[in-house]
């Protein structure tokens, strides 16, 4: 094999879909996206003009409505474009898409995890609540899960950079990837995974653990609220968020699960499953907050019934 370093420009995506289905893709991927802005866009403007709604669960509602936003503009634009036939990726924008994506996906499991604390202090100490859930702490919060996702992603873009190509410049993937890449380089320096190793248990496996641990405590307790209004909305809220929580990890794990079994997927089902995991969470989560939350509901009715 030819360990000649190359100098790289750009990047070539190989996303395997049949010809016969792309049209059927690419009016899905439009329709999904105008979806997700209007779903997202919604929820962002009803909480931002609702003052009853500006409340720490609300306030990370929104955060979550603006990472699915960034998420799916990161994503989506360019899988349409790939589709349509224009398949190179300049060295410099794929960076970025991978870094986004990277910062996005870590951020989101991080407040995930924050949702769940909040619900857990909500439920078990509500009488503690406000003093325990101040504006000090959401800002604390916020500058967290900002500056940890963005120090993982930042050594992830590094450890990029420092990669050589000597084969190929072509990626079997709809999207440029952390770990695409590294399939195609010619570095073999173990450090490169385990950094990979290093996010997937810090931003999968742990928060993943603490979220079901939390919400099975925060059940028990729902459970032993003698009032079956309060018991049934707590475990409203909980089905709620644990839906968001799902909808984030088991496409994943499943996705995961099938890899480490060594299940052979065909080029076109594994990007199809890509696609799927990446589009429609950020897509869904409006929906069930928006339909699933009477608070949410009532402002969403309201704002139209103004307009």
């Amino acid at each position: 094999m030819n360990k000649t370093s190359v100098s790289i420009s750009e990047f070539v995506l190989h996303c395997t879909v049949d010809s016969q289905k792309k049209s059927y893709t690419i009016a899905i991927l439009i329709v999904v996206y105008l979806v997700t802005l209007f779903g997202n866009i919604l929820v962002i403007l009803v909480i931002a003009m609702n003052p009853q709604l500006q409340k720490p669960m609300f306030v990370t509602i929104a955060a979550l409505a603006v990472i699915d936003l960034l998420g799916s503009t990161n994503i989506i634009p360019q899988l349409i474009t790939i589709l349509s036939g224009w398949v190179t990726v300049p060295y410099g924008p794929c960076l970025l898409q991978l870094l986004l994506a990277l910062y996005l996906a870590e951020t989101e499991s991080y407040l995930l995890v924050f949702m769940a604390c909040d619900r857990y202090v909500a439920v078990l100490h509500p009488l503690r609540y406000s003093a325990l859930v101040t504006k000090r702490i959401l800002w604390a919060a916020g500058l967290l899960l900002n500056a940890v996702p963005a120090t993982f992603a930042l050594t992830g873009l590094i450890f990029i950079t420092e990669l050589s190509f000597c084969n190929t410049n072509i990626i079997k993937y709809c999207f440029c990837d952390y770990a695409s890449l590294f399939k195609i380089a010619c570095n073999e320096n173990p450090k490169y995974f385990d950094i990979l190793s290093a996010i997937s248990f810090l931003f999968g496996f742990c928060p993943l653990v603490f979220i079901l641990l939390s919400y099975a405590r925060i059940a028990y307790a729902a459970l032993k609220i003698s009032s079956s209004d309060g018991r049934k909305k707590t475990l409203n809220t909980l089905t709620t968020h644990l839906l968001v929580v799902g909808l984030f990890n088991i496409p994943l794990l499943i996705y995961t699960m099938l890899t480490g079994l060594g299940v052979k997927l065909s080029a076109e089902a594994n990007n199809s499953l890509i696609i799927v995991v990446t589009i429609v969470p950020p897509m869904l989560n409006p929906i069930i907050y928006s339909f699933r939350n009477k608070e949410m509901r009532s402002s969403i009715q309201k704002l139209f019934k103004r307009a």
